[in-house]
């Protein structure tokens, strides 16, 4: 309609929810990586002027915005969008109930004829899934980085307003790119730091701590976990979406979205607003016009859920190099924390220890070797998060990892710990029975053992062989990065 040629060509992509629990899952995050590299071998072979990037799903999203920012051609972000919540018995459902449900049945809280009702109704529509897991995150957050028009992370997949958006996008690439508005003019340090600061206030997933500064590496911008530590310090959570709360992004479309939280958080002057984004305006002029339609869905920043964002960075002697939690997610029983550690080397053995009963409230379930070098791929864990909720022991037990979590994920799920076990780091060190001392508010994530004794297990540790040791996944494990840097390739 505007005068372009469009040629359209794929991009793989793993469900999260097939892959998850399996050997599948080691696959989910080392998928981005192929992604931004496989626009990048086609863009450039074939010489495009500009890009549509259309994502949906979780690890697609940043990976998409990561080749944009590498390439550096005028570039613009439209999502499938999100997927309807519908209300069951007064609950409105999504992806994570059904999980829940599997542990709320193995616990004898729900028969096998009420799990099948609830996974019947979970998933009502196309579209990603409907909390603020990682995909819906990382959609609100293209337009807090200036890559996507508004409404791309909030219009439901269903309705007629997401393909207006879609023709809306395709008209404004044309725009772009005679222009000449590339995503160096737009991604900026202010733009990440706006994209920190949105963060924290809609509560997203832990996922865009890995997200963020992949995308920020890309562009040749520097973030990373204190900064995003000191920026949820001084952040207002203003939002409490599923898993955190009973709202869904449906929720957040019909207050207003991404750029009325924008619209509040600039009333305390928390946002950069000069910059350029793919509308063509500045951040000011898009927000401008966007006030909160509705504040029991988006609080006002006076009146904020906390006076702090939703996700917390913890360092200590477990984590030198820091841990992510879900703050806002998790209850309040369970941000100060102290228990004995039970260790398991694997997603698996921990799952069997959680569904047979053999882990008991108060317990702090250690799982290792998880990491982006040593799962290799750090596996999303869902299965035994959502184990110990449906179980109803949330409230009760926290989960340390290397590995990482869904944005599906609530409780005392602490992931990302890093230096992680398989590049010698201290949650290798922990054994059975060990003291953990967990202060989420204060930031602490401790190992109660004496120096010495540390000492004297690391002189002995012996690093286990790589779980997978050909193909992809044992080439992506010696390139790997720390998750404190976003799980890039180095």
């Amino acid at each position: 309609m505007a005068g372009g040629t469009p040629f359209e060509f794929p991009a793989i992509g793993v469900c999260d929810g097939i892959a998850m629990g399996h050997v599948g899952m080691h696959y989910s995050l080392a998928t981005r990586e192929l992604i931004a590299d496989s626009i990048e071998a086609v863009t450039m072979a074939h010489a495009f002027d500009g890009l549509v990037l259309i994502p949906n799903c979780d690890k697609i999203v940043p990976a998409m915005m990561m080749a944009a920012a590498r390439l550096n051609i005028p570039a613009i972000v439209v999502s499938g969008g999100p997927m309807l919540s519908i209300n069951r018995q007064d609950k409105f459902l999504d992806l994570n109930s059904v999980f829940e449900a599997v542990g709320s049945n193995k616990a004898g809280n729900m028969d096998e004829r009420e799990v099948l009702e609830i996974e019947n109704a979970a998933c009502p529509s196309c579209g990603s899934c409907s909390g603020m897991f990682t995909a819906n995150s990382m959609n609100c957050l293209s337009e807090v980085l200036g890559l996507a028009l508004p409404g791309n992370g909030t219009i439901p997949a269903v309705y007629a307003e997401r393909i207006r958006l879609a023709k809306e996008t395709g008209i404004q690439i044309m725009t772009l790119v005679e222009n000449d508005i590339k995503p160096s003019d737009i991604l900026t340090a202010d733009t990440f730091h706006n994209a920190l600061t949105v963060d924290m206030a809609l509560g997203c997933s832990t996922n865009s701590m890995l997200h963020l500064p992949a995308i920020a590496y890309e562009a040749g911008v520097k973030i990373n976990l204190t900064m995003a530590n000191d920026i949820s310090g001084k952040t207002p959570n203003l939002c409490k979406l599923a898993p955190a709360g009973h709202h869904h992004v449906q929720d957040l479309y019909v207050a207003g979205g991404v750029h009325a939280v924008m619209h509040e958080l600039n009333k305390k002057n928390l946002l950069k607003t000069d910059m350029i984004t793919v509308t063509g305006k500045t951040v000011a002029e898009n927000i401008a016009n966007h006030p909160v339609k509705d504040y029991s869905i988006i609080r006002s920043v006076d009146s904020p859920y906390s006076q702090t964002g939703g996700i917390a960075v913890l360092t200590g002697n477990l984590a030198p190099d820091g841990a992510v939690v879900k703050r806002s997610a998790v209850s309040p029983e369970m941000l100060a924390h102290k228990g004995p550690a039970r260790v398991f080397n694997s997603e698996e053995e921990s799952i069997a220890a959680i569904l047979g009963g053999n882990i008991k409230k108060g317990d702090v379930i250690v799982i290792r070797y998880e990491g982006p070098k040593g799962g290799p791929g750090m596996r999303e864990m869902l299965s035994p998060t959502s184990a110990i909720c449906g179980m109803g022991l949330d409230k009760h037990v926290a989960l340390i990892t290397d590995g990482r979590f869904s944005g599906a994920t609530r409780g005392a799920a602490i992931g990302h710990v890093s230096p992680e076990a398989m590049n010698g780091g201290m949650i290798g060190l922990v054994e059975e029975g060990d003291t953990i001392s967990i202060d989420i508010n204060g930031g602490q994530l401790t190992l109660e053992v004496a120096a010495d004794i540390l000492a004297a297990r690391k002189a002995k540790l012996q690093l286990p062989k790589p779980k997978i040791q050909k193909g992809y996944l044992a080439r992506y494990a010696k390139l790997v990065c720390s998750a404190a840097e976003g799980a890039v390739l180095k």
